[in-house]
């Protein structure tokens, strides 16, 4: 094809186009709900007056009964078209609301089926506005709390690899570094168990367990931190109960070492018979228990005078609430000043046997 062909082609070529555009827009409005309300009213009002007036002519129909329906024709297309107008203008305003951002408030003219939408979208929002929150506080946790280990561990990396400590001195950082990597590996994990938990239903593999074994387990567990500030850590009680143990473990695990941190003399994990509880003499929860137990937690916490980042305060707590939950039971918190022991946690366990 020549040069000279070709810009004799280019016309056709765009008048084509503009008859594909042409023909997609009518396609679209066609398909929006005014052309179907449209649609619907016209053929309402318009079927009956064809009916009755062919009716009416029987087998001679005139030019004046044509010229009539296309009249009525027109006036039924054009009621629908402003009636289909009225019905949608809630659902177009709502459509231009939702664009700006700003769709809370309902009007006073709109339907029940608006207003419903109207609340749909807000609580979608609420949900992902709750959603961004906690992401930014596990990125808050994983750069604070991951950090301080991490940093932590390469000083005492530098400090033995100068070579100029005693055989006791090594001894004392290499206990400090295995203490901080215990640290870091534990935090992984309960930030793992809480992303899982959060997403997916817990996975139990449930069979006869012996609580009083595994309290005692735990408490031999967090000994060394217990020993470490001073507290007196003791399991009691007796029980049999249909669990994961290992699961369970991990629960109970949680809430002891979080019992550590705040306790001030004293720790006790103990067997009831409506499931297992934690007890300590610490300043108990800063916040309601609903609002602290949940997955990376968006706001910082004060808990006895020590400030702790967003995302960490209530991922033990969370964890326990979900193991608990999956076995059929809860956690629960109590405070009662007058105990010796004021602060509980008691996850609860259904068929607890004594």
């Amino acid at each position: 094809m020549s040069t000279g062909d070709a810009q004799v082609a280019r016309p056709g070529a765009f008048q084509a186009s503009g008859r594909a555009n042409l023909r997609r827009a009518v396609r679209g409005q066609a398909g929006t709900l005014r052309a179907q309300f449209t649609l619907v009213i016209f053929l309402l009002a318009f079927l009956p007056n064809l009916v009755l007036s062919v009716g009416a002519a029987g087998a001679n129909p005139t030019s004046a009964l044509a010229l009539w329906l296309t009249l009525v024709a027109a006036l039924c297309g054009g009621v629908g078209y402003l009636l289909s107008g009225v019905l949608l203008r809630p659902l177009r305003r709502l459509e231009g609301e939702v664009g700006a951002g700003s769709f809370a408030q309902p009007h006073a003219d709109d339907p029940a089926e608006i207003r419903a939408l109207r609340g749909a979208f807000t609580g979608l929002l609420e949900r992902l506005s709750t959603e961004q929150e906690r992401r930014g506080a596990f990125m808050a946790t994983l750069v604070h709390d991951l950090r301080t280990p991490l940093i932590a561990t390469g000083h005492l990396s530098r400090l033995l690899g100068q070579g100029a400590l005693s055989a006791e001195q090594r001894r004392e950082v290499a206990g400090e570094v295995e203490r901080e990597n215990a640290r870091l590996l534990a935090l992984v994990a309960q930030m793992a168990d809480a992303h899982r938990f959060e997403r997916e239903e817990v996975q139990l593999s449930p069979s006869p367990t012996d609580l009083g074994a595994l309290l005692e387990e735990v408490a031999r567990r967090l000994s060394p931190q217990a020993d470490v500030r001073g507290l007196n850590l003791t399991a009691t009680g007796t029980g049999h109960a249909p669990a994961d143990a290992a699961v369970l473990e991990r629960a109970v695990t949680n809430l002891a070492a979080n019992a550590l941190r705040y306790a001030r003399t004293r720790v006790e994990l103990r067997v009831t018979p409506q499931g297992l509880e934690v007890r300590d003499d610490g300043p108990g929860l800063c916040a309601p228990l609903s609002e602290l137990a949940q997955p990376f937690n968006a706001q910082p916490a004060t808990i006895a005078g020590q400030q702790y980042a967003a995302g960490m305060t209530g991922l033990g707590l969370f964890i326990a609430r979900r193991v608990a939950e999956a076995h059929g039971g809860a956690l629960e918190y109590r405070r009662d000043a007058a105990s010796p022991l004021p602060t509980t946690f008691c996850l609860l366990l259904p068929e607890v046997t004594p």
